[in-house]
């Protein structure tokens, strides 16, 4: 098991409870695929760098988890189409 952390930027003009269903969502897809979520960090609204789909802000969430090498790689597949997710990345962090 390797440690891994999904970053997540959900659209801001979108209601609270919508939001943490995105997040939710996500979470669900990591388990699924044999994750454990070990901690969700809400980052908050942030100003994006440049504009996305006409939004100039976004609410940031980091998702920690451990999980086997095949699992970011179907994070990722279904974290794209998700609707109200705007960017995310998966990273392996360093032990």
């Amino acid at each position: 098991m390797n440690k891994y952390e999904l970053a997540l930027v959900v659209n801001a003009k979108i209601e609270d409870d919508e939001r943490a269903a995105a997040v939710e969502k996500a979470k669900e897809i990591i388990t699924r695929f044999g994750g454990v979520v070990t901690e969700v960090e809400d980052a908050g609204k942030k100003r994006l760098a440049y504009e996305i789909q006409h939004m100039k802000e976004g609410f940031y969430y980091f998702i920690q988890f451990d999980a086997p090498s095949t699992c970011p790689a179907e994070v990722e597949r279904r974290v794209r189409i998700l609707d109200n997710v705007i960017r995310y990345l998966c990273v392996r962090k360093d032990a």
